[in-house]
């Protein structure tokens, strides 16, 4: 078993990069977290942890955070976390919605990995990418986050390729439904860029959308609390020779069965069900 060295987690403000930068600090590891909003650097900073900020949307903070974390030392592991959702129609989503949430969850999280790879392949190091059941199959209303996962889940496939035979290693986990705050933490997205009102679907949105994104938060069906998912980062970057992709909750791994043993138009009638 690979022992604890050093990580840097993005995405630690909620959820599962909160639950696993805490879970991996009391393993033994030493973890840098990043945070956005000031506030959320100063709450993990009171916690004991080293915490730097980073916007992914923008190239000059992905640039200083790579430089501050190789900075203060050596690197043994990169778990890239961070991402937003941004529901809504395909339809109705314009060309700068679908911009803003690329330049977060591929963007960003790919220009901090090639700042850090060179690192890496002098000493080795992992690189985890949290994708999601959302990057095996779509379904309605998610298209954007949908798009996202699936961009990268083909990046980082491409990427342990070509990382073979270097001592870099690069791995993929796949939640399904987590309890964390991304249903609350989209809103703001989806009101600067959806214009339900106006859409041809305005009746759909009021029966279905609107009432799972602002109603009283629910439970789904198999949800599991984020520690599941710090199970799966801990597993990947200890285990001596660690899977290329984990999957967490069983929505995930009925999903990537499905995805390939049922035909197109049975794998359709399954994702509208959800």
């Amino acid at each position: 078993m690979r022992q604890p060295g050093r990580v840097l987690i993005t995405g630690c403000s909620s959820g599962i990069g909160l639950d696993a930068a805490r879970r991996l600090q009391a393993e033994g590891w030493q973890v840098t977290a990043t945070c956005r909003r000031p506030e959320d650097i100063a709450a993990r900073r009171a916690e004991g942890m080293e915490c730097l900020p980073l916007d992914l949307a923008c190239e000059d903070s992905v640039a200083a955070c790579a430089e501050a974390v190789l900075k203060a030392g050596p690197l043994d592991a990169l778990v890239n976390n961070a991402a937003f959702a941004l529901p809504g129609a395909v339809e109705d989503m314009p060309r700068g919605a679908l911009r803003a949430i690329f330049e977060v969850n591929l963007f960003g999280t790919h220009d901090l990995t090639r700042h850090l790879i060179p690192h890496f392949r002098q000493g080795g190091g992992r690189i985890v990418n949290i994708s999601s059941v959302l990057g095996l199959v779509g379904i309605p209303w998610r298209g954007p986050y949908v798009a996202t996962k699936f961009a990268l889940e083909g990046l980082t496939d491409v990427l342990r390729l070509e990382m073979h035979g270097t001592p870099v290693r690069v791995i993929l986990i796949e939640p399904g439904p987590i309890t964390s705050r991304i249903r609350e933490n989209a809103i703001p997205h989806f009101e600067r860029w959806v214009d339900w009102q106006a859409s041809p679907r305005a009746d759909q949105y009021r029966a279905s959308l609107l009432k799972r994104l602002y109603g009283p938060p629910g439970k789904d069906r198999f949800e599991l609390p984020p520690s599941a998912v710090s199970d799966r980062i801990l597993a990947a970057l200890t285990a001596r020779d660690p899977a290329p992709r984990y999957y967490v909750t069983a929505p995930t791994r009925i999903s990537g069965l499905a995805r390939r043993l049922l035909p197109t138009r049975a794998l359709d009638w399954f994702a509208r069900r959800n």
